[in-house]
């Protein structure tokens, strides 16, 4: 009742729009809701759920029109729907909900898991694991597969091709992150960054500096010199070869134990260490040599896969937007609901349509590009995402040029590709409401 409530819904900040922005995080739930009914979503004869598996294997574009009067009657509609739906998962275990895998133990406990204890199963399922992983690479690389997801017990990752998130080479997001992984990666040879860590000490840094000259400003303006005002103050992250100066000055450096190398080496990583499991811990990779070397380690990541818990042995979950070897095809669960919101001089009819997810980023714009039509462009979305995977709307690299050339051939919406070639523009943060009128977008993230 609540979610039908005016009330519950904040208004979004943002100007009319003809798009909104890319979402890179996975929603759990989302929910649409109009004035207009979504009985048109319901009970797709057997001919239509077909003709929308086979549009969606090859990649079929279907051409609606800016408004259907009568949604129910209308087959391309439906099919359409059916089409945006569905999505490819590895492993398949249908007794097992695969995602999340973060903090999921207690929906995973007590579920069978003959694995558990047998080695023999495990190698099985990894080696199988891994020939699924290596295909879906395979894919990306060759700009068949446009992104997908590997989502472990203790982080995921985000793959996408050259040219997807205005970056012109193939990237890596991994979060949440802890030390003793990026030493890994380290020690791997992969070149990684810390995107949001570095953002945060920038914007930390230049705070400071602005407090300085704020402080200089002052101190200058009470009679205070020039001299005084341009004085560093101490910082933790100064050299340290110059920092014990004075002691030789009061000639006392011998009898003084200084701090050792590894001392200081944690004192310089010590913000690191504090992001550890924190959004600001998420790692970008960058190219197609290190995101290679970065599925090798993956393969051979002893943290990938839980050694103990409701999770021990099971390999980690691979979501696609299309098919991939091992691959198993998916749809998301949809169900239209009806009732009464209380509205200001009494009560009106409220629709709304529940999406299931795991809802990846291309679903949820094929999904507003259905309902565009079917609503006569006017409905609202509130949106659930998955939070660990809200840090991976961080930018990947500046705005460059459009390298885009041999993506078409993905298997996404042309309109779809076009949003999702974009930079993100969202941080680390990612969106909540989603509200079109006059076929106009608004969003709150």
């Amino acid at each position: 009742q609540d979610l039908h409530s005016p009330l519950a819904v904040p208004k979004a900040p943002s100007s009319p729009s003809q798009e909104f922005p890319a979402d890179w995080s996975i929603k759990t739930r989302v929910l649409f809701m109009s004035s207009q009914p979504f009985t048109w979503a319901e009970h797709l004869k057997a001919q239509e759920e077909a003709q929308g598996f086979a549009q969606h294997c090859r990649a079929t574009e279907t051409a609606l029109p800016r408004s259907v009067q009568e949604p129910r009657l209308c087959t391309e509609l439906r099919c359409a729907f059916q089409q945006s739906l569905v999505y490819w998962l590895h492993p398949s275990l249908p007794w097992l909900p695969l995602f999340p895998r973060l903090g999921a133990d207690r929906r995973m406990a007590g579920k069978a898991s003959p694995w558990a204890q047998d080695e023999a199963l495990q190698q099985v399922l990894m080696s199988d694991w891994s020939v699924s992983f290596t295909s879906l690479y395979n894919l990306l690389r060759a700009r068949l597969c446009p992104y997908f997801y590997v989502c472990a017990a203790q982080f995921s990752v985000l793959f996408r091709a050259a040219g997807l998130a205005g970056s012109a080479e193939p990237t890596a997001a991994i979060a949440p992150t802890t030390r003793g992984l990026r030493e890994a990666m380290r020690s791997e040879g992969i070149e990684f960054s810390l995107p949001l860590l570095e953002e945060s000490r920038t914007r930390k840094q230049k705070s400071s500096e602005e407090s300085l000259e704020t402080e200089a400003a002052d101190g200058l303006g009470e009679g205070g010199s020039v001299e005084d005002a341009g004085e560093p103050t101490p910082s933790d992250d100064d050299d340290d070869d110059g920092s014990f100066s004075w002691l030789e000055e009061m000639g006392v450096q011998d009898k003084v134990k200084k701090p050792d190398t590894i001392s200081i080496q944690l004192r310089k990583e010590k913000h690191e260490v504090q992001v550890d499991h924190r959004a600001e811990s998420l790692v970008l990779v960058r190219g197609s040599s290190n995101t290679f070397t970065l599925l090798n380690f993956l393969i051979s990541c002893r943290s990938l896969v839980a050694v103990a818990g409701p999770q021990a042995g099971l390999p980690p979950t691979l979501l696609s937007p299309v098919a991939f070897r091992g691959g198993t095809m998916q749809t998301l669960k949809a169900r239209s609901i009806s009732g009464r919101a209380r509205v200001q001089g009494g009560f009106e009819d409220v629709f709304s349509l529940e999406v299931l997810g795991p809802v990846l980023p291309h679903a949820l714009h094929a999904l507003t590009l259905v309902l565009r039509p079917a609503q006569r462009g006017a409905f609202r979305a509130l949106l659930s995402p998955h939070e660990p995977s809200a840090a991976f709307n961080t930018r990947p690299a500046p705005p460059q040029e459009d390298e885009r050339r041999d993506l078409p051939a993905c298997g996404l919406h042309p309109k779809t590709l076009d949003q999702l070639s974009q930079a993100p523009t969202l941080g680390k943060s990612c969106l909540r409401l989603l509200e079109m009128k006059d076929y106009a977008y608004t969003w709150k993230a």
